[in-house]
């Protein structure tokens, strides 16, 4: 079969399309025809071995597909890797059967950026009603379904962060009462500015470095930050337990792979997350279509922050 396959560890030029032998389910696995793989900037960290989880070569990346089983059926499916190719082997566990009337692109939304926004919002930060909610990169696969799931759980203001006036703009379309240059100097006083001079609840954040640092900074007594990422490859300062006792804060890390571990919580996750689509209260961004020979761009795409919402690969080409 056609894949993408990583023999060396770096960045979008080891992405190389090879043939390859077929995946061999394992005992109990699916075996799944892919009629559309999904890019996400972890695929980025795993290329270049910077990823949470160790990562080995040979390597053929892609944590999500959607496409057809051997019986017929439509499934979307979160892999732990291979999904940059014509077919994959998948854990019955994670594979959900996808509505008729729901397509390619908002399942595989919905699958990892969708849970991992729902995730972050129920189970790290606690979303109540009322809250300010920070969305960092919310143009962004995560963040412009956390920016919809946000108002539509009660979030009293949602302030969005993005790169370009455009992304702003889309944040704002989303639902977001305002929206902030994430390249602003001073994030603290930018959020606070965009709060009407007053320190938030919570911060969804996948970014690294200062940012996390000065949304930290910005948050409220009890405020939550809920850390999923590092897209800037750049470490926050490290923070001693004494200053969240300061200032009664709490940072949250989320890592979707702990969600295997929920029991019956990813089935309710994928069905009130298909409902809300089903229903138009919440909208997958489509991003762009690459095919398969294009993963190289695709990559570069996602970490120039050329793209919005999500990205997805057509294996037929």
């Amino acid at each position: 079969m056609r894949a993408i396959q990583i023999t060396e560890f770096g960045g979008p030029d080891v992405l190389r399309q090879k043939d390859i032998p077929d995946p061999q389910p394992g005992r109990d696995q699916l075996l799944i025809e892919v009629g559309r793989a999904g890019v996400n900037y972890a695929d980025t960290h795993q290329a270049e071995n910077s990823y949470v989880a160790e990562t080995t070569l040979p390597l053929v990346p892609g944590l999500e597909v959607v496409g057809r089983t051997a019986d017929g059926r439509r499934v979307v499916a979160l892999v732990s890797g291979g999904g940059y190719a014509e077919r994959v082997a998948a854990e019955p566990s994670m594979v959900f059967d996808v509505p008729d009337d729901v397509d390619d692109t908002t399942a595989l939304s919905m699958v990892l950026q969708g849970m991992t926004a729902w995730l972050l919002l129920r189970k790290s930060v606690h979303l109540e009603a009322g809250d300010t909610v920070v969305v960092h990169a919310a143009a962004g696969g995560v963040g412009s379904i956390a920016v919809q799931l946000a108002k539509a759980w009660g979030a009293g203001r949602v302030i969005a962060t993005a790169s370009s006036a455009d992304k702003r703009q889309l944040a704002t379309d989303l639902g977001a009462d305002v929206a902030v240059d994430s390249n602003a100097g001073d994030m603290t006083a930018a959020l606070r500015e965009a709060n009407g001079g007053h320190a938030v609840d919570v911060v969804l954040d996948m970014t690294g470095g200062r940012v996390t640092d000065q949304s930290i900074a910005a948050l409220a007594p009890f405020g939550r930050l809920g850390f999923y990422g590092m897209a800037g490859r750049e470490q926050p300062t490290p923070v001693q337990p004494a200053e969240l006792l300061a200032r009664s804060a709490t940072i949250a890390g989320m890592w979707l792979v702990h969600a295997a571990r929920l029991p019956g919580v990813r089935e309710r996750v994928m069905s009130e997350l298909f409902s809300l689509a089903q229903q138009g209260k919440l909208r997958a961004v489509a991003g762009g279509e690459y095919g398969l020979s294009e993963a190289r761009r695709a990559h570069e795409d996602i970490r120039a922050r050329r793209t919005t919402g999500k990205l997805v690969l057509d294996p037929s080409r």
